[in-house]
């Protein structure tokens, strides 16, 4: 019989720490993309193991969204079949987006009580219709239309719920900065979101060694001090370094480092709307290693999303 995956096992192992999480506060702690902790997740709870995996929510909004769907298919049944992507509510088989590995078993079940579950986010199901709705589309008064609830079919507005008015261009935010600038950014879930580089600090050797933490021989630590406005009305539930990094000469980047210092305190899971969160990220690299950037991004390879903060005056 094979083995457990070891990174199930790490991941097992944080959540019997926790007790009681979400799964954004799990990944941040491990350092994973959410949706990989979440498949992971919802596989183990099918192996036996004492693990419960479950969804919260705006019951009323989710409801309202389901509703303003609902009524735009049945509007357009006229033009054709909708389809839903993901497992509906008949015997449909589930298939995962992406190569998350499933468990390999070999996980003794406990006979004693269960620990307290631990709570995943949604599955990121979403209503796709086959194209545009038409022009003649007819608005309600008392409902409201479900281009704005949902956008322009097949984009990722449909999840999110975010919109943008036809025949106004988008203005062009800016996206780099140098230290102490304030650059705002749309996240992922349609977040309106302010992030600041406070302070760079390079090196940041004295730091690291008082937090009771050893360098090796020809490396250095830095210190990036961050602050993340939420100035919208949707939390942001992620970490805000999570995918913070820092540039070098050629172009090259340095990612965290999984430590972090009683003197500086990292950031948390989640920023409330209307709130400033700051926090401190501490990266290892070699002695020699020039630094020119540090850069944000929501998740890797988002070109539209990225902040670029310039640091080679420091």
């Amino acid at each position: 019989m094979a083995g457990p995956d070891p990174v199930d096992v790490r991941l097992l192992s944080v959540v019997a720490e926790m007790g009681r999480a979400a799964v954004p506060e799990i990944a941040g702690r491990l350092g994973m993309d959410v949706r990989d902790v979440a498949a992971r997740l919802a596989a183990l709870s099918t192996t036996g193991l004492p693990l419960i995996v479950g969804v919260e929510c705006d019951a009323q909004g989710i409801r309202n969204a389901v509703a303003a769907a609902q009524q735009w298919a049945a509007q357009n049944m006229a033009s054709g079949p909708y389809q839903v992507s993901g497992p509906g509510s008949g015997g449909h088989q589930v298939q995962h987006s992406g190569p998350y590995p499933q468990p390999s078993g070999g996980y003794p079940v406990p006979t004693g009580g269960y620990p307290a579950p631990a709570y995943g986010g949604p599955s990121g199901q979403r209503f796709v219709p086959p194209g545009p709705p038409p022009s003649s589309f007819p608005q309600q008064p008392t409902q409201q239309d479900p281009m704005n609830v949902w956008g322009p079919p097949g984009s990722a507005s449909w999840a999110r719920g975010d919109q943008q008015r036809p025949g106004q261009p988008a203005p062009q935010p800016v996206r780099t900065g140098k230290v102490g600038s304030k650059l705002d950014v749309e996240g992922l879930e349609g977040e309106r979101i302010t992030i600041m580089l406070v302070e760079v600090v390079d090196p940041a050797d004295f730091l690291f060694t008082a937090a009771g933490y050893e360098l090796q021989d020809g490396e250095r630590a830095v210190v990036v001090h961050t602050e993340l406005t939420n100035r919208g009305t949707i939390p942001f539930a992620s970490l805000p370094d999570l995918y913070l990094e820092l540039v070098t000469k050629d172009g090259a980047t340095v990612s965290k480092a999984p430590v972090s210092l009683s003197s500086r305190p990292p950031h948390r899971i989640g920023v409330p709307s209307g709130e400033t969160a700051g926090g401190h990220t501490v990266y290892v690299l070699p002695e020699s290693t020039e630094l020119t950037a540090v850069r944000w991004t929501p998740r890797p390879g988002d070109d539209q999303r990225t902040l670029t903060w310039d640091i080679t005056d420091l």
